[in-house]
């Protein structure tokens, strides 16, 4: 039992949030961007304040008492409220604002992500930037987690009502075979069936899209690799080792395989997804509708141009979207 008197902090519920949901408190230090003896420092104040014990933080990983069990759903409801009256209280703009955790899917990691950081560096003066890259399941976890504010992902179904959600880009996804191993002029479907599909991970959401839509056109492709690397399933394509479907992010992510690859249309109903940017609904004012407009010349440069540059065929398939 604690029994130390103290205040409970908003920031120390959003720690102890944290580290609740990560069972680590050196995993929970580096979501929240603090040190592990701030984060430990803030758990102890609250427990204070409670005069309780919230974690077991000898265990591994670190558990919630009973206590901590049923804070937790009261932590959840203290924190949305803060945000609600964030939101209906305070006229948000891009100028005051300090601090932004920023999700981005890895795809645009390279080419995009350093431009428009960038360019709200020079927008949002005195604002420290938090940035996080992954795949899009893993940054929409996060933003439902509270540990980003803002995530550029793709789509995954239907937005969620607590979200504000703006479409960037639109691609299409297309196959990679190994340099002439398919005759443009034959039946494409039956020689890319004589290969093994070299089939990027249905642990991320990438994926299961092409499964599922692999099992609409009632295909059953055999595949002996299922890999969550680009630049892996490129390079093993580029040595003959099978073909695959990806979308032209993810080529032009891994450029240096290009002379190894013929790169064709999908031989059946065609596939796409969508990029976009999403953020909890109403905490941001107009920022998410701003960092959206900055993001669509910048995929309009280093994505879409280039790849259709290489690959006339993807025009139309592959576009930045209106706001």
């Amino acid at each position: 039992m604690v029994t130390s008197a103290g205040r409970i902090t908003l920031w120390g519920i959003e720690v102890f949030v944290a580290a609740a949901e990560e069972r680590s408190i050196s995993a929970a230090a580096r979501r929240l961007g603090a040190s592990a003896s701030a984060v430990s420092q803030q758990l102890t104040n609250l427990e204070g304040a409670i005069g309780s014990s919230l974690m077991n933080r000898t265990a591994r990983p670190a558990t919630l008492t009973p206590a901590g069990e049923k804070f937790l759903r009261r932590a959840h409801l203290i924190l949305n409220e803060a945000e609600q009256a964030r939101a209906e209280l305070a006229g948000v703009d891009l100028g005051p604002v300090t601090r932004l955790r920023l999700g981005v899917v890895e795809d645009l990691e390279v080419d995009v992500t350093p431009r428009l950081l960038t360019a709200m560096a020079d927008t949002m003066t005195g604002c420290q930037f938090l940035l996080e890259t992954g795949a899009s399941h893993a940054l929409y976890g996060q933003l439902d987690a509270r540990a980003l504010d803002v995530i550029v992902t793709a789509e995954m179904g239907a937005s969620a009502e607590w979200t504000e959600v703006h479409p960037l880009l639109r691609e299409g996804f297309v196959v990679a075979a190994p340099k002439g191993a398919i005759d443009p002029a034959g039946h494409i479907l039956k020689q890319l069936q004589a290969l093994p599909l070299v089939h990027y991970t249905t642990r991320h959401h990438m994926g299961r899209l092409i499964q599922s839509h692999l099992s609409r056109q009632n295909l059953t492709l055999a595949h002996r690799f299922e890999l969550d690397s680009y630049h892996a399933i490129l390079a093993l394509v580029g040595q003959g080792a099978g073909w695959t479907i990806l979308t032209p992010m993810a080529l032009m992510r891994a450029q240096r395989f290009a002379p190894l690859l013929d790169v064709l249309e999908l031989p059946f109903a065609p596939l796409s997804r969508t990029i976009s940017l999403t953020a909890r609904r109403g905490v941001l004012g107009e920022m998410p509708r701003e960092i959206a407009s900055t993001l669509r010349p910048l995929l309009q440069g280093a994505v879409v141009d280039p790849a259709l540059e290489l690959f006339p065929f993807m025009a139309g398939a592959l576009e930045v979207l209106e706001a």
